[in-house]
């Protein structure tokens, strides 16, 4: 008789057990589904980024863009050629056996409707000393080196954002420099496709006394840019001290800085780059200075807070978002015994929809720190009258605002520790606090 009598319980119960089995891969389900919509939303952040980058290369173009920068050189022709054989590439390069370089920067913010970009104007005193006492060691067979037509140039890769003639002064004699004739470009960098050209501005040397002998050069350069500006290890062995009014400076290229120094102020940073570090010749032929590139030694302007690189992580992390969101969801409709329909789902994944929309637009004027707790406090709001509504309780409610509202401030944890991203995602993903929660 007890058997006949616990048997409905039993099979009540696992009828239960497969509607809860089969409501759980029904969320799951949704919730792959709810970032078909992300997609789509990935395609406007793309579109935003484009524009901004085309703003960028825009305001780039009228200030001079990113700017590398090469020394006092000294630029021999080669002679002996035949005319129909000579080129402009047919020359002797020479660098400095000491060089230095001051360079200080003055930075301001362009704007072009929502988007920033920082531009600078740098002033650059070259300083160098040339020692010719050895025969060059580097000379192609076969020629002879024109001393007659030699020049000392300096380069930048865009000339459009020069603010002032460029001077330098050899043996107590100034000259302002044109574009050389002899060599009016310089291609750098090592892949051919990457591959960018210094304009180079020379003046003639007296040949009769710089041959054979040491002698100093100096030189200044005032030129506008955007984002970076970058200067080359110019000599055998280069200095460099650089200072600057930017925040957030990066230092990139071929070497960091030996000492730096960052306030809100701006910036101070000091290289010291040696022969055998710099790994390039210290005289050649035009062609084999291509390696000069790697010697760069730049500084970025950077803007710490890009809303776009932020709302696009953020968008990766989106089945995470809507996951957590409908496994709570599902946990509170199993805790109250109460069924709720898949459609309540799909609205609460547009809500999740509209956070990611607020997010995008609000990241463009308030940043995405303040975009991310706007949004993020009223998608949390809507969707905890939501479950008071669905479930029938207030306290319902309030619950899960605060399970949503911890949710929340978990992802936003998680987009924010970079590096420990995944172990805090996974961490929290396979803890007990969800359990406890709800």
């Amino acid at each position: 008789m007890s058997s006949i009598l616990t048997t409905p319980s039993l099979a009540g119960s696992a009828a239960r057990g497969r509607s809860i089995g089969v409501k759980l891969i029904v969320v799951c389900g949704l919730a792959l589904a709810m970032t078909v919509p992300a997609a789509f939303l990935e395609g406007l952040v793309e579109e935003r980024t484009n524009r901004s980058a085309e703003v960028v290369r825009q305001i780039s173009g009228y200030s001079g863009g990113q700017q590398t920068f090469l020394g006092p050189t000294l630029v021999v022709p080669y002679k002996g050629r035949s005319l129909a054989s000579s080129s402009s590439r047919d020359v002797y390069i020479v660098f400095p056996a000491e060089a230095s370089a001051v360079l200080k920067t003055v930075t301001e913010e362009r704007r072009r409707s929502l988007f920033k970009v920082p531009v600078f104007r740098a002033d650059l005193a070259f300083d160098a000393t040339f020692d010719l006492t050895a025969e060059p060691s580097a000379i192609p067979p076969g020629v002879e080196l024109d001393w007659e037509r030699g020049e000392l140039v300096v380069g930048a890769t865009d000339v459009r954002g020069a603010l002032d003639d460029a001077s330098i002064t050899a043996n107590g004699k100034l000259a302002v420099l044109a574009p050389s004739p002899i060599l009016p470009e310089l291609g750098i960098g090592t892949d051919q496709k990457a591959r960018r050209a210094l304009t180079l501005l020379g003046s003639r040397i007296d040949a009769t006394a710089i041959r054979g002998s040491r002698f100093h050069v100096t030189s200044n350069m005032k030129f506008s840019g955007a984002q970076r500006v970058a200067v080359l290890s110019y000599g055998k062995t280069t200095r460099l001290a650089a200072q600057g009014d930017w925040p957030n400076p990066g230092f990139d290229g071929g070497f960091l800085p030996a000492r730096r120094s960052i306030s809100r102020n701006g910036y101070t940073a000091e290289w010291f780059i040696p022969f055998i570090a710099r790994a390039v010749r210290f005289e050649g032929p035009a062609d084999s200075i291509a390696g000069l590139e790697t010697t760069a030694l730049g500084t970025s302007f950077i803007q710490v807070a890009d809303p776009y690189q932020s709302v696009n992580r953020c968008l990766k992390y989106v089945l995470l978002f809507v996951g957590l969101i409908f496994l709570s969801y599902f946990a509170m409709e199993v805790a109250t015994a109460k069924r709720v329909h898949p459609a309540q789902y799909i609205l609460v994944g547009i809500a999740q929809i509209i956070f990611y929309l607020l997010l995008r637009s609000l990241a463009e004027r308030v940043g995405f720190d303040w975009a991310f707790l706007i949004a993020g406090g009223v998608t949390v709001a809507l969707l905890a009258a939501n479950a008071g509504a669905v479930f029938g309780s207030r306290a319902q409610g309030l619950r899960a605002f605060a399970i949503f509202s911890l949710l929340y401030v978990l992802i936003y944890m998680v987009l924010r520790a970079e590096d420990n991203a995944l172990l805090i995602g996974a961490i929290a993903v396979s803890s007990p606090w969800l359990r406890r929660c709800t």
